[in-house]
């Protein structure tokens, strides 16, 4: 059974769907992390759940 780890992120209201989308493809292409779930609130913020296998060594988490 493939074990991950989660890393919530809060992107607030006034970021663009193109930032939101840079931002996560930075994460995924240099820690790992790959989209695991997204949710968007009435105000305009998302919150954002990545995963990535878990390994023996530590890896940096996301910057926010």
């Amino acid at each position: 059974m493939i074990e991950y780890e989660y890393h919530p992120l809060r992107l607030p209201p006034g970021v663009s769907r193109v930032t939101a989308t840079m931002q996560l493809s930075i994460q995924a292409e240099f820690g790992g992390w790959e989209l695991s779930r997204v949710r968007l609130y009435s105000d305009g913020s998302r919150r954002v759940i990545l995963r990535r296998r878990k390994t023996g060594q530590q890896l940096p988490a996301p910057s926010t």
